[in-house]
């Protein structure tokens, strides 16, 4: 029953979660078939505010649900139960190509979703909300702690589950533009796993560290884990994106000290000389700057650097030696690194030398570079700063948005399905675990 003298009510369930959960948005108390604007919107750490709208009619009964109901205008279009989130951008007038990224993953994003009488697209500030709401999205759960690491030369920031442990763990690195990068660490302890989140391209260990930012390094960040008291030292996982990936792969077939129990690589490349630094790939890739091409917008192209695909086994990890179960995540539309051509050329590698079998391939066409945790708003470029050099450029990563994000959602969830195989279940070699 709807009518003039009820007001309209909104809803969000569950108000306080994870950025990795779904939402229930539910607008009651409607006219049967009236027309509303789903409007969410929320301020970054970067003090950017992004926003997305939806457009709605309700139904006999008066109420809107956005997991159910068809969206017919605005950001996104369709049965989209997330829409409010993975369709947000900046909103007119903001800075333009950013990112919205957690700096501070102690607090949570806050997220403001209204509803509004008719269909509308802009003036949202000026406009008069029949209701509103507000949504927390958590990286950390309750009782997940965060603890600084300076431990030798090794820098980052160690994420604990809740309770006592042991725990499996998981060496977390992310790519070229350097920093530390804690959100995607947080929210893997919130799903049980020790996590390390590694600083190794920011300009200060770049500085600091030199060449040692490279074997040493990480065989000590490595160390970390398997040594912590609340960790399973058999049960260690390395996770990469981007140059992460170049680091993960070359650590786990030719270091004596890093036995990773399994890996997971999201675009990335196993091109690099045998057993070389990180300053190496460095080294290479500025061999071939010239390859870098630019878009119409003059967006920069890093992805021809490595092409075509090296023939010479040196230049290249040696696949063939892998040890561990390997999940590769490759957005085909990578504008950034070859991510699709190493794909296949990983398994070609794996095939000839017999341990096809641990490897996993998880690809997606349409999607970009940045396959974040899912909801992540999709960006297609952004500004962006190289580590070693602190010069700012324009980069093109690739992606379009519904394609990209139907990526990320499911990449995570099969993500967290290959990391509780590996790190929580039985042991392959054990005896009645067959």
């Amino acid at each position: 029953m709807s009518g003039s003298n009820l007001l309209t009510v909104l809803s969000v369930r569950p108000s306080r979660g994870l950025v990795d959960e779904k939402f229930q948005v539910v607008v009651e108390n409607l006219f049967p078939g009236q027309e509303v604007t789903l409007h969410s919107q929320m301020r970054s750490d970067d003090d950017d505010v992004w926003h997305a709208y939806g457009h709605y009619v309700s139904d006999d009964e008066g109420t809107v649900k956005v997991a159910e109901h068809v969206c017919v205008g605005g950001s996104y279009e369709g049965t989209e139960p997330m829409g409010l989130l993975w369709s947000m951008k900046p909103v007119p007038g903001s800075r333009t190509e950013v990112r919205l990224r957690k700096t501070d993953v102690s607090q949570p994003m806050v997220v403001h979703i209204s509803v509004y009488r008719g269909h509308i697209s802009q003036g949202f500030g000026e406009a008069g909300a029949v209701a509103r709401v507000v949504a927390e999205r958590w990286y950390m759960a309750p009782g997940v702690r965060r603890l600084d690491v300076t431990e030798g030369k090794v820098r980052g920031t160690l994420f604990l589950p809740p309770g006592p442990g042991p725990f499996p763990a998981i060496l977390d690195m992310w790519g070229g533009g350097g920093g530390l990068v804690e959100y995607r660490s947080a929210l893997l302890a919130s799903h049980g796993y020790v996590s390390l989140a590694l600083d190794y391209m920011s300009h200060k260990t770049m500085a600091d560290l030199s060449v040692e930012v490279g074997n040493q390094y990480f065989e000590a960040a490595f160390a970390i884990l398997t040594e912590h008291p609340q960790v399973c030292r058999d049960r260690v996982a390395m996770y990469g994106l981007s140059f992460g990936t170049s680091v993960a792969l070359a650590m786990a077939v030719y270091s004596s000290v890093v036995q990773p129990r399994c890996l997971v690589c999201v675009n990335g490349s196993h091109v690099q000389q045998e057993w070389g630094s990180l300053n190496d790939i460095l080294k290479e890739l500025a061999k071939n700057v010239h390859k870098t091409r630019y878009d119409e917008e003059q967006r920069v192209i890093w992805r021809d650097l490595l092409l075509p695909i090296p023939s010479d086994p040196s230049q290249k990890v040696a696949m063939g030696n892998l040890q561990c179960p390997l999940l590769l995540i490759v957005g085909e539309d990578d504008q950034n690194w070859p991510t699709l051509e190493s794909a296949k050329d990983m398994e070609k590698m794996m095939e000839e030398a017999g341990n096809r079998h641990l490897l996993t391939v998880l690809s997606y066409p349409r999607a970009g570079h940045l396959i974040e945790p899912p909801y992540t708003p999709h960006v297609r470029s952004s500004n962006f700063m190289i580590a070693q050099s602190r010069k700012k450029v324009l980069v093109l990563w690739g992606g379009e948005v519904v394609a990209h994000s139907r990526a990320q959602e499911d990449s995570w969830r099969k993500t967290l399905a290959f990391l509780q195989q590996h790190l929580y279940g039985p042991d392959p070699e054990a005896p009645g675990d067959q």
